[in-house]
Formats: C-alpha cells, structure tokens, sequence
C-alpha cells in the first residue's frame, strides 16, 4: 500500500514493473566504505523503512539519507502521482538497512524543518556505507544542498557506474539525463541536464549559463548574486564555462523556457576535458 512503511513484520515479494525480485544482502558485497570526510556518531536500530531515503529508528527518530534523491512516494499528500520504482527503491533500502544497527554521520546541517536526522548512514557490523550502496545498485539520484555538501565526489562516481550499466532507476526513461537541447519538458522535477554552454553572461550580478542562442525559450542554469562568490571560492569560474560540456542537476521550473536554479558547485559536473 503506497505511503505504508515496510517495517520488520513485513516480507519483501516482488518489485514494480519488470524490475527483479530483490533480496536482501549483506552490506558487505558492496565493499564500500564510509567517505574518510564523514565521522559515525550515535549508532541505532532501524525498525522501519517510509521510502528509498527515510527511515525510522528504535529510538523513535526519523532519518533522512542525506546526499541522495530516491523515487518518491505519496506518504500521504493529496493527488501526488508516485515516482517510477518508488516502491522498488523502498524495497532496495529495507534489505540493507531493515532490522540493522547503524551508525549516523553527519556532513552538514543535522535535521530539517521537519526534524527528521540529516545523515549518512553505515552498517556497524560490515562498516559499508549505506548511501553508497543505494547509489551503486541505482536506487537513487546525487541530491546535495548548500548545507550539506559531504563526499560529494565518492556518491557521484556510485552514481555514475550505476547509470553507465542501467541499474535500477537508470534503465527507466524517466530518470534518464536530459539534453539542453530537449523540446519537450515536464516542470517542478527533479532533472540531470546536460549540453554544451553557448553563452555565458552576468547580469546585474546574476550568472546565466545558456545552453541555446534563444535565452527566452533555451535551457538555461541561473546563479544569484549571493551564490556567485561560492562557486568561485571553490575555484570554478562560471564565465569560463561557455563553450564547455557541463551536466547540471535541480528542480525544473518555467522561466523564460525550461531553467535550474544553482546555488551550490556540486550541482555541476564539467563534462569535457580542460
């Protein structure tokens, strides 16, 4: 039932669509562990899993995976659709973490305005960490904030490997990596774009990354003034962008065409060589 938690009382059967049945395994195949930038903290038991990037703790607490996107469920929300393999990336998260005692490392801001943890997680038994299991297997997306930007790097190579051979969410067209050049978009999601940058300007402080000689119809990335200066600390100039191959990631909205907001530099991945 859509928006249930899969709890320890409950036996995994079968997945969406065409997807295999999944099994659980020991973290342990994966053989991937924590990122040396985060640090395990206070270790629980997970009692029940709400979707593919919450679950709950025995001491009552809600954990939000930092760091990645999975499908999204309804939980509850009038008339919103669930994502594609929302319940299959629930399912992928119950057979590693379910009835598992884990430990919580943080890498940012610690809860949301919803107070649920804001945490990596890894399997004390195993030491394998959580996230990185999720985005190898594709049940999940790279998903960072200003406030949380840890091992960035390491989940983006999990992700890359598992859109490279199709796993999970990445051989549903749904979830593919969108063109700049696309003349056909869907609004308020989630998207990974890429293509090359035709123009790239600053306007009354404002960066905007082009991808099209139409800047009122085109794709286009937008910068603010108060984020400008981070991307610059972190040593990418946006002007020296044009003309480079970049894929960038973040919420989809109409504005003078299709346009992603980036406040952060992890959003963009240079995709050409110097």
């Amino acid at each position: 039932m859509a928006g249930t938690a899969v709890d320890r009382r409950q036996v995994l059967v079968g997945l969406v669509g065409a997807v295999p049945l999944l099994t659980a395994r020991p973290l342990s195949v994966w053989a991937q562990p924590l990122p040396t930038v985060l640090v395990p903290e206070r270790s629980a038991e997970v009692v029940s899993v709400i979707d593919g990037d919450t679950v709950t703790l025995d001491s009552g607490d809600q954990v939000r995976l930092v760091g990645m996107q999975a499908p999204k469920l309804p939980l509850g929300r009038p008339d919103f659709e669930p994502w594609p393999l929302a319940e299959a990336a629930r399912g992928a998260l119950a057979a590693l973490v379910l009835g598992r005692t884990v430990s919580l490392a943080h890498g940012g801001r610690r809860r949301d305005r919803n107070d649920r943890w804001l945490a990596h997680l890894v399997d004390v038994e195993t030491g394998a960490w959580v996230q990185g299991a999720m985005l190898r297997d594709g049940w999940a997306r790279v998903y960072t904030f200003i406030d949380n930007r840890a091992a960035v790097p390491e989940m983006l190579a999990e992700e890359r490997a598992a859109r490279a051979a199709l796993r999970g969410i990445w051989a549903d067209p749904y979830y593919r990596v969108r063109s700049a050049l696309d003349d056909r978009w869907t609004f308020d999601r989630y998207e990974l774009v890429e293509g090359v940058v035709v123009d790239a300007a600053r306007v009354r402080g404002r960066v905007y990354l082009n991808f099209g000689t139409n800047w009122r119809d085109d794709f286009t990335v937008a910068i603010a003034p108060e984020d400008v200066a981070r991307f610059r600390r972190s040593g990418l100039d946006l002007l020296s962008l044009e003309g480079r191959a970049i894929r960038v990631r973040g919420w989809l909205y109409p504005r003078n065409g299709p346009m992603i907001d980036a406040d952060h530099p992890e959003q963009i991945e240079i995709l050409d060589p110097d």
